[in-house]
């Protein structure tokens, strides 16, 4: 086990979840941070301090509410439908968000001493939000690191795996069922599984598909 501390960038989700998994069983010292920026569903966030309770890591919940009135989207505004133009990005996409999240993220990993920041940013299977991208990632990274005149290291252990992977690697870290029943992804605040109908839910739920008919060859095997 890694001795250095790391904070988790942590919503909740499938993706930040599995993140949890795999830095609490690389470092010796893990806080999990979520960010409150009005999101419409606030089960997101009960959901986030829930998961961290159970997993017994440290978390905190840091207000950043400015960041939905800066940028409207269909995840602060109920009258703002979930859709995605030809040649648009999805209305769910918050502006500077991932940016944001990231320094502050840092910022209270430098307050407690952490170098090791971890977030669930994807660009495998993803909505083309540009802030889930890996040249961005490493280009903050550098930018954090010259700010702040720490090391840090961006954790992005999802970056390259589609969601079937990414359920692969919940398994492995024998968090597959805990996943599953106990995280928020859907874009509708319906726990677990989800309404089904969402992109998050379908992309979720493709990826689980596909991983549990492998699964299931593997124990029938």
């Amino acid at each position: 086990m890694n001795q250095s501390k790391a904070v988790v960038v942590f919503s909740g989700g499938q993706d930040s979840t599995t993140c949890l998994f795999w830095a609490l069983e690389r470092y010796v010292e893990v806080e999990a941070v979520t960010f409150d920026y009005g999101q419409r569903h606030k089960l997101e966030v009960e959901c986030a301090a829930a998961i961290a309770d159970e997993l017994r890591a440290k978390h905190r919940i840091i207000d950043m509410s400015l960041l939905g009135q800066l940028a409207p989207n269909a995840l602060t505004r109920n009258d703002i439908a979930i859709e995605q133009q030809e040649g648009a990005l999805p209305t769910t996409f918050v502006d500077g968000r991932n940016m944001l999240f990231l320094t502050f993220a840092a910022v209270l990993g430098k307050q407690i001493g952490a170098k090791h920041i971890v977030s669930g940013v994807c660009e495998t299977d993803f909505s083309g939000y540009p802030d889930c991208r890996d040249v961005f990632v490493k280009s903050l990274n550098v930018t954090l690191n010259l700010a702040m005149d720490y090391p840090f290291v961006l954790e992005t252990p999802l970056m390259w795996l589609n969601k079937k992977e990414t359920w692969e690697l919940a398994d492995r870290l024998g968090a597959f069922d805990f996943v599953r029943e106990r995280t928020l992804t859907c874009y509708n605040g319906i726990m677990a599984d989800g309404c089904g109908e969402c992109p998050a839910c379908v992309l979720r739920r493709k990826g689980l598909d596909d991983y549990s008919a492998v699964r299931i060859r593997g124990v029938l095997s």
